[in-house]
């Protein structure tokens, strides 16, 4: 391990790519539990949905790491675990509840906003440090992301947070 004086912007790419894939295999296994507490069917839609691209995510992920030459390999990811966290007592305090929706639906879009602040980040890192390869699939994921957010908006909007306050 190097000295934290010789540590570059490689090795923090590298360690935040830890993070995100560590984040990414949480969210797989979380989705499917989002997913059968919620009680709109579009809601439980979106989340199967997200399912199969944070499938594709991980692949993405696993293909970078390949073309650093290292192991696919997380880093724990506090903050995400948190967000999961909140994620599982909103499930657990609001079961039932026709608010329940609208909690779970503001617990994704916490997740959606920090991996697209990650992605963001490791694009432009990538950039900097002249991966081509690693920043075409960075900006796959990241337009997922911001997909599936303006998607859990409408959603919000149109849908789940009127049948929380009806």
């Amino acid at each position: 391990m190097a000295a934290a004086k010789d540590k570059t912007l490689n090795d923090l790419f590298l360690d935040t790519l830890k993070d995100i894939y560590y984040a990414e295999k949480q969210i797989l296994k979380t989705l499917p539990k989002m997913a059968k507490a919620a009680n709109s069917d579009k809601l439980r839609a979106a989340f199967e949905k997200h399912e199969g691209e944070t499938e594709g995510q991980i692949e993405r992920l696993e293909q970078i790491f390949e073309l650093l030459g290292k192991p696919a390999r997380g880093k724990t990811c506090d903050a995400l675990m948190g967000i999961i966290d909140e994620g599982k007592e909103i499930m657990d305090e609001y079961k039932g509840t026709e608010a329940l929706d609208a909690g779970l639906l503001a617990a994704a879009q916490a997740v959606e906003h920090y991996e697209i602040s990650r992605y963001g980040t490791l694009k432009t890192w990538a950039g900097l440090l002249g991966m081509k390869d690693a920043v075409k699939l960075i900006d796959q994921t990241l337009q997922q992301e911001k997909t599936t957010d303006v998607n859990l908006t409408k959603l919000a909007e149109t849908e789940v947070n009127y049948e929380a306050a009806a």
